[in-house]
């Protein structure tokens, strides 16, 4: 599961990590440890970070 992606639509919105994190509930190191491999979201947090960037799971968390 690459995790590139979920940076690239941070990064284009401007947004810190810590921003994300408090737009969606979460910790800035939660967010950090997704970002950074160490870490693969619940279901329910890919979810809420695909809904916050407007995407579908699948095109934010790829395997390509």
């Amino acid at each position: 599961m690459k995790r590139k992606k979920l940076k690239i639509q941070r990064v284009t919105l401007d947004l810190t990590q810590e921003q994300l994190a408090n737009n969606i509930g979460m910790s800035r190191q939660a967010i950090n440890s997704i970002e950074g491999g160490k870490s693969i979201p619940k279901l329910s947090v890919a979810f809420r970070l695909a809904k916050f960037f407007g995407m579908e799971v699948e095109d934010l968390f790829d395997n390509d």
